[in-house]
């Protein structure tokens, strides 16, 4: 749930990235860190676990409005994905406002999409919340690998393995090309702050 600090008039609220190991979560950040400069309050912090990263860094959606006369600050964060740090993962979602579930598009990786998918149902149902209920949407990557002749998942297989029930928007992207990077994360802040603006007019 977002923080609110009325003094300041300002917003809090955080966005994960979440998705198997090696799947392109950290390159989405990283192209956003790169790309957003001017949106970028403070620096990139990285914490290194053995083959992942969990990384964040406080994010300003300019030309998105306000909230109730508030200015929005949104804090992206990843997980780490290997299967060892689950209990990073479930830590790094607690009070989550949206997500961004990155998928691996080769072939090989198709399991370990749907156990991440899983893993990500199980950690939000223990913190007495749903998939259903959190502003979510699905990015599709490594689609440049196509071009190399390497076997990838067709978009609407994907589609049919990991968002049959969840109806969330997908976007196909190449994370280190930046392709679908920019699409993923604004559709992901509209849709948080769109449900930020309900959740406030229920607290009413």
């Amino acid at each position: 749930m977002a923080t609110f600090n009325f003094k300041k008039r300002e917003i809090e609220c955080k966005i994960v990235y979440y998705g198997p190991g090696r799947c392109g979560k950290t390159t989405n950040l990283e192209y956003i860190f790169k790309t957003y400069k001017k949106q970028i309050a403070g620096e990139m912090v990285s914490i290194d676990t053995e083959g992942d990263r969990t990384l964040f860094f406080d994010f300003l959606p300019m030309g998105l409005g306000k909230i109730k006369g508030c200015d929005v600050k949104v804090q992206l964060y990843t997980v780490p994905g290997q299967v060892q740090y689950s209990s990073t993962r479930k830590l790094v979602l607690k009070e989550v406002d949206g997500l961004v579930f990155v998928a691996d598009s080769l072939e090989v990786r198709r399991e370990k999409n749907m156990l991440s998918l899983k893993d990500l149902h199980e950690n939000l149902k223990s913190y007495g919340t749903s998939i259903f209920k959190v502003p979510l949407v699905m990015q599709y990557n490594k689609r440049d690998l196509e071009e190399e002749g390497i076997p990838l998942m067709s978009i609407e297989r994907m589609d049919q393995d990991l968002n049959r029930q969840l109806k969330a928007p997908h976007f196909s992207a190449s994370a280190i090309k930046g392709q679908g990077v920019p699409q993923t994360i604004m559709e992901c802040l509209k849709r948080t702050l769109l449900n930020l603006q309900k959740q406030l007019k229920w607290a009413k």
